[in-house]
């Protein structure tokens, strides 16, 4: 067999490795503690902690050049709000407002039931707040109208008397009053109508809304938990009451972090566990339980050092970035493992510098290439237009550095440590010298006072058994000619499997997810949907050109451009001042075909119309610069797709248009999350196939690694969307992650397969089965054990953080225990000699 020669980079690292791990060896109290004193330091910056938070919903989970931020700016500077005449239409941002839904499984619009929801509508209106020693109400806050403050539109139509409701002949969706139109479907839900007719029969739900003026911040936040705590502690028999606010989803998201803190604790004790039984031996020598408990101890310092040093340097701490130390558990324990098997692959009878010299010799490599590749994987994260996903991966990121780093000093420092010991053949607890053999002693003397066993015949120490398993019986049943054609068939499944899953992912974050799951606001959401999900936002259309309204020839232009607009399946109507202007003109015989008698006129009309005054920005000389109307769309469409034609639909028109809704800030994710995501991963794969090919003495094998990672990914992004999770800002981090994640079994076994002095391929996947088998499983399962405890979390974002962990591991080791072996003896690699 031909063999391939790539190793002018590995041959060098490999010397060096062998000289850091022999200093180690030599001296490792410096090892030990310099890594103890440099977390002490760091760890200082967790003092910043509060100064550092940032959650804000809107930074963090929508793309920094997300166009509807430049809209927003654009109609709030060219329409601003007029704070004497609120319009809720007419808002730019989402605003500072209270509001509930008042629903019952009757018809709610009777008299019995109206006066509940009047008292109620009361009580929230006469609640005194404290603020700065002095009282207020909601009319001492209140966005006005005409110096009153904004009313239900509902209210104001029975004219807040319940009785009135019998006498009232209420239509839908727009209920008419005069030459004045009211949006009803604003107010009632769960609506049925007389048969044929608009006529309201009965209604299921009830919605206010209590908008609040733009002003005193910490004002009006005390209005609102005031209101909160008013509505949560009401009750009913015969109506349920959900409620929300503009600030609940933030103040929702906050908690977050909260609901996990109990669960580190958990965490960690299951890490130490599994460490510790994992590296158990019966051997009273040879048992690793320290270094076992030295691995977790040494990831707990990275997380430290990582997280202390960003925040020393003012670098934003956002709620996805405590996710990070359940991934540096896992990612430091399989490390560990690593080492561990390449220590007891040395001879016993070498000086601890030798062992641990040659230990860093076979183990460095393979964990600086996973290290790298992890790092790297979630640097390419931060150039991402998400601030939640930047700061993930810087954290996360720096933090295995940090991990790599202490690895092999501290980690190396406690395994030296505890080679002196063994070398000593002392008693892992007592630390006293014990005897190697047990003759004509009892079993319990065996068991607890002896040790120092190895393999007279390799001079190492003694096979663990699962090794012995994956040498002798796993290794050859997977290299047998019909486990490979079973094997093929199952990756085959797996690959269709995965392919249907991408083919019907979703996209978008649907942000009541960024609430916990017993949140008060998740029961608002579900009656909002169930009860008004008829009609959906009102978007502003912005006319930028000084546009000639009275010239019919050009308004032919702009009427063929509403036109558009109203062909879309979701475009339920047309809100415009110059309609309304044109119909007024009509009835009142005003002419309006000259630039002059259209504007004078218009000036007329709009002093009897005030509202549509905040829809014209004049120029100094008295035209028209810009003008906006609104399109009211229906339920029917998703609401990025929404965004997207209308948008479309602009920039087809002949005149200069602009469209905008506060939502579109949020619903700008869905435009660019998959290009963004695929793009991230496809320049990922690139760099780790080029650090395979570096590392890894291999092309070959390099480009298993490489196809490990595409399938990987591959198949989570597939069965995460089997498993109900969207494609949104939150599951991209993970996937980032995954990134790094899938290159770590492969690339174990790859390296090993390569570095096997055996010529037959497989044999070579045999040995490196038998020789990081094991570790491999142990780090797999240490990670999985990682982040088990986030399943039962009450946030969406930390269950989806394991969900995608579990299924990254499984796939991952199914990779580097099954697939990757069988397509390296397929294929046949090429081998390094020795």
């Amino acid at each position: 067999m031909a063999r391939c020669r790539m190793d002018c980079i590995e041959k060098p690292l490999q010397s060096f490795f062998k000289k850091m791990g022999e200093s180690v060896g030599s001296n490792p109290w410096w090892f030990l503690i310099t890594p103890l004193i440099v977390s002490a330091a760091l760890g200082s910056g967790f003092y910043f902690t509060q100064d550092r938070l940032s959650n804000n919903i809107e930074e963090q989970f929508t793309p920094f050049n997300g166009p509807a931020k430049t809209e927003r700016e654009y109609f709030s500077e060219m329409f601003p709000e007029d704070d004497s005449m609120f319009s809720s239409l007419r808002q730019t941002t989402d605003g500072n407002y209270a509001t509930l839904i008042v629903t019952s499984e009757s018809n709610i619009l009777t008299v019995e039931m109206l006066k509940e929801i009047l008292s109620l509508d009361s009580k929230i209106k006469n609640m005194l707040v404290e603020f700065d020693k002095q009282s207020f109400k909601y009319e001492g806050i209140c966005a006005k109208v005409m110096e009153k403050c904004n009313s239900n539109i509902i209210l104001d139509i029975i004219q807040y008397d319940a009785e009135n409701i019998d006498t009232v002949r209420l239509t839908f969706p727009w209920y008419h009053t005069g030459n004045t139109r009211l949006p009803l479907y604003t107010s009632l839900g769960g609506v049925t109508t007389q048969r044929d007719t608009s006529v309201v029969k009965s209604a299921k739900a009830i919605q206010l809304y209590y908008y609040l003026k733009e002003g005193n911040k910490t004002k009006n936040d005390l209005w609102l938990e005031s209101f909160i705590s008013l509505i949560s502690n009401s009750s009913s028999p015969s109506l349920q009451v959900s409620y929300s606010t503009s600030m609940s989803m933030q103040w929702e998201f906050e908690k977050s972090p909260d609901s996990v803190i109990s669960l580190f604790a958990i965490t960690y004790s299951i890490a130490i566990t599994f460490s510790i039984t994992t590296c158990w031996r019966l051997d009273n020598v040879r048992t690793k339980v320290w270094v076992g408990y030295c691995g977790v101890l040494s990831t707990s310092l990275a997380v430290l050092s990582g997280f202390g040093l960003l925040l020393l340097v003012g670098q934003p701490f956002v709620m996805t970035a405590a996710s990070c130390p359940f991934m540096i558990l896992g990612i430091g324990i399989d490390d560990m493992f690593i080492m561990i098997s390449c220590w007891q692959k040395t001879r016993v009878l070498d000086s601890v510098p030798e062992r641990l010299g040659e230990t860093y010799k076979d183990a460095a490599i393979s964990i600086t290439i996973t290290t790298l590749t992890d790092v790297l994987a979630l640097f390419l994260g931060c150039i991402t237009p998400f601030g939640s996903v930047r700061s993930f991966c810087l954290y996360a990121g720096i933090c295995l550095c940090f991990c790599y780093f202490y690895s092999l000093t501290f980690l190396g420092a406690c395994m030296a440590l505890n080679g002196q010991r063994e070398a000593e053949n002392k008693h892992w607890i007592t630390c006293i010298k014990v005897p190697s053999d047990a003759s004509g002693k009892s079993k319990a003397f065996w068991l607890c006072c002896t040790g120092g066993r190895y393999n007279q015949d390799t001079g190492k120490e003694e096979t663990e058994p699962i090794s012995y398993f994956f040498e002798n019986f796993y290794g050859p049943f997977l290299t047998h000619k019909v486990t490979k054609v079973f094997v093929f068939f199952l990756y085959a499944g797996y690959l269709a499997a995965s392919i249907y899953g991408c083919v019907i992912l979703k996209e978008g974050l649907d942000t009541k997810n960024l609430a916990l799951d017993d949140s008060y606001i998740i029961n608002y959401y579900n009656h909002q949907e169930e009860h008004f999900n008829e009609y959906s936002f009102s978007a502003m259309v912005a006319i930028k050109q000084q546009f000639p309204y009275w010239d019919k020839d050009k308004w032919k232009d702009l009427d063929s451009c509403i036109s558009s607009f109203e062909l879309l399946k979701f475009v339920n109507n047309t809100i415009a001042w110059f309609i309304s202007y044109e119909n007024y003109a009509e009835r009142n015989n005003q002419p309006i075909s000259s630039q002059k008698d259209f504007l004078n006129n218009l000036r007329v009309f709009l002093q009897f119309y005030p509202f549509l005054a905040q829809d014209i920005q004049w120029t100094p000389d008295g035209k028209i610069q810009a003008s906006r109307f609104f399109l009211q769309t229906k339920n029917n469409t998703p609401m990025a797709d929404m965004m997207v034609e209308l948008r479309k639909t602009a920039e087809k028109c002949p005149v200069e248009l602009l469209v905008y809704h506060p939502a579109f800030i949020y619903f700008d994710q869905y435009s660019i999350i998959l290009d963004n995501t695929i793009q991230t991963m496809l320049t990922a794969v690139i760099v780790m196939l080029a650090i395979s090919l570096v590392l890894i003495p291999d092309p070959l094998c390099s480009l298993c690694v490489a196809f490990a990672i595409v399938s990987v990914i591959t198949g989570v992004t597939g069965f995460m969307s089997l498993w109900g999770i969207n494609l949104d800002s939150i599951s991209m981090i993970n996937l980032v992650m995954c990134i790094g994640f899938s290159v770590d079994f492969s690339a174990h076994i790859c390296y090993s397969f390569v570095s096997s002095p055996k010529t037959n391929v497989n044999e070579k996947a045999v040995d490196a089965l038998a020789l990081l088998g094991y570790p491999v499983l142990q780090g797999a399962l240490s990670t999985i054990l990682g982040v088990v405890v986030l399943s039962v979390s009450g946030s969406y974002i930390f269950r989806t953080f394991f969900k995608i962990v579990f299924l990254v591991i499984v796939f991952g080791l199914c990779h580097g225990l099954t697939f990757i072996p069988v397509f390296l003896t397929l294929f046949g690699a090429c081998s390094k000699s020795r």
